[in-house]
């Protein structure tokens, strides 16, 4: 068997993404044979190098699984948590090491994929796929056009201006002084749909992840989980 870089051989294995991969190895916690190793260049022979992470030897897995949650608030999409706080791995229960396909804050709900495909993962969170993320937002305060326009042309979240949004109104209660919005982005910049919405003068209170790549959790209980058709991850991946 030929020899492959040793950050694609644990996103294989399942460990984390490649990119996260590449940061195991640069901090030290990945060894070979015996040996720690901090080059990214390093390549290794699966069939006949030991590869460690943790001190647990590292196998590849060879069945690919592709899961789709509607997580719950309250839940972290960490792998390992440093407060102990409970996790979305909590929630699917299956004997394969899975991890979460880009991330949710704790306090937004929806659509999150989770597998052990290394390669999978880079694909999606590269930017250049630009695939479409469906929210529903709820904000305290009846949003103008004026400012609807400006989310959909881009905002400023912090020394980063957002690429042009999706944005319609789906509900304006007068009465309780909010509104609703469907906001679909392709972006996946940390807390980006709050800090947009704060960018135009408004506070979220409630945020839910609807859909990824027009895939919805519609029909999933929060909390529940099901496993991605082969159609759907080629939809995804774009391939």
């Amino acid at each position: 068997m030929e020899e492959i870089r040793l950050q694609k051989y644990l996103a294989e294995a399942g460990i984390a993404s490649r990119r996260k991969s590449e940061e195991l190895i640069l901090q030290g916690k990945v060894e070979v044979n015996g040996q720690i190793v901090t080059e990214l260049g390093t390549k290794i022979n699966p069939e006949k190098d030991e590869v460690r992470y943790n001190d647990k030897i590292v196998k590849k897995e060879e069945r690919k699984i592709y899961v789709l949650l509607n997580k719950p608030i309250g839940y972290v999409t960490t792998v390992k948590d440093q407060f102990d706080r409970d996790s979305v791995l909590d929630l699917v229960k299956i004997k394969e090491r899975l991890v979460p396909v880009g991330r949710l804050d704790m306090y937004t709900s929806g659509a999150l994929i989770l597998t052990n495909d290394g390669d999978f993962v880079y694909k999606v969170t590269h930017p250049k796929h630009e695939i479409d993320k469906t929210y529903t937002v709820t904000l305290r305060g009846i949003v103008d056009k004026e400012k609807i326009e400006k989310l959909r042309q881009g905002v400023d979240i912090g020394g980063y201006i957002t690429k042009p949004a999706k944005v319609k109104i789906l509900k304006i209660d007068e009465e309780k002084q909010i509104t609703r919005l469907e906001i679909i982005i392709h972006e996946g910049k940390n807390r980006q749909v709050r800090k947009m919405c704060e960018a135009i003068g408004y506070k979220v209170i409630a945020l839910h992840r609807s859909a990824i790549a027009g895939i919805t959790v519609k029909d999933i209980e929060l909390g529940k989980w099901r496993y991605l058709s082969k159609e759907e991850v080629r939809k995804i991946c774009g391939n």
